[in-house]
C-alpha cells in the first residue's frame, strides 16, 4: 500500500509517505510557513521514492482540531491532490495522531491528549490501544476549559500535547491518580497520520475528496459575525 499523509494543524508542518510498511517523513516546526513548505515536502517524498501521485492508493490528512489556518491548509492540499488523481482520502484526528505518536515513540498504551486551544480552553481527547498498535478513541473529543475535562477511565494514562504546558496543574488535578506523567512538548506528525490513515483505508473509512472536511470542534470558529 502507498499513502501520502499531511499534517499542518499546529506549529509543526510535516508530510509522510507510507510504502508497504515503511514510512519516510519531512518534518519542520515552522509557524506561519506551512503553505510554503507542505507541497515541497510532499513532492520531495514522492520524487525520492520514484512514485507518481497516481500510483498512490490514497491520502490522509490531519483534519483537526488545531489552528484554523493550519487545518484549512491540510484539508485544501489533500483535497487538491486527491481530486487531480482521483484518490480516496482518510481524515485523521490531530489528537489521535498525537496519541499514536506517543504509543509508537514512548510505548504509552493510554494517552490523554490536550492541545492548547487558546481562549482559556483545550482540545481534549483520550485514546487507548487494544494491542494492535493503533490508537482508538476512549473519550469523545471536545473543546472545553481545562477544569472541565472528563475523568479518565480505569488504568494509567500519559498526558501529551501543548495544553499540558500552561494548564498542566489544572489537568493533573482533574485526572488525579490516573495520570503517570506529562509530555507537553510533542507535536502531531504526518508519520502518525499515515499509520492511522492506512488503518482507515484498510477498514473502509476513506471518503471522496469533496467529503474530506476539517473538524474544528469550536463551532463558531469559521462563522462570520452577524451584522
Amino acid at each position: 500500500m502507498k499513502l501520502l499523509a499531511i499534517e499542518t494543524a499546529t506549529e509543526a508542518c510535516s508530510a509522510a509517505l507510507f510504502v508497504d510498511g515503511e514510512v519516510e517523513e519531512r518534518f519542520q516546526v515552522a509557524p506561519r510557513d506551512h503553505a510554503r513548505l507542505i507541497l515541497a515536502m510532499a513532492d520531495d517524498l514522492l520524487l525520492d521514492a520514484g512514485i507518481a501521485v497516481r500510483e498512490l492508493d490514497g491520502l490522509a490528512f490531519g483534519r483537526g482540531p488545531g489552528s484554523f489556518t493550519g487545518v484549512r491548509i491540510a484539508t485544501g492540499v489533500a483535497q487538491g491532490i486527491a481530486f487531480g488523481a482521483d484518490l480516496p482520502v482518510v481524515p485523521v484526528s490531530t489528537l489521535a495522531a498525537l496519541a499514536q505518536g506517543a504509543l509508537m515513540d514512548l510505548g504509552a498504551p493510554r494517552v490523554a491528549v490536550a492541545l492548547d486551544a487558546r481562549m482559556g480552553e483545550v482540545y481534549w481527547g483520550a485514546y487507548m490501544t487494544r494491542g494492535d498498535g493503533i490508537m482508538v478513541t476512549a473519550e469523545e473529543e471536545r473543546v472545553c476549559a481545562p477544569e472541565a475535562v472528563p475523568p479518565l477511565r480505569d488504568g494509567v494514562w500519559l498526558g501529551v500535547g501543548s495544553g499540558w504546558g500552561p494548564y498542566g496543574d489544572i489537568l493533573h488535578h482533574c485526572c488525579r491518580e490516573r495520570l503517570d506523567g506529562m509530555v507537553p512538548d510533542r507535536y502531531p506528525a504526518a508519520r502518525d497520520v499515515a499509520w492511522l490513515g492506512v488503518h482507515g483505508l484498510r477498514n473502509g473509512r476513506a471518503v471522496a475528496p469533496e467529503q474530506a472536511l476539517p473538524v474544528y470542534l469550536r463551532d463558531n470558529v469559521a462563522k462570520k459575525p452577524s451584522l
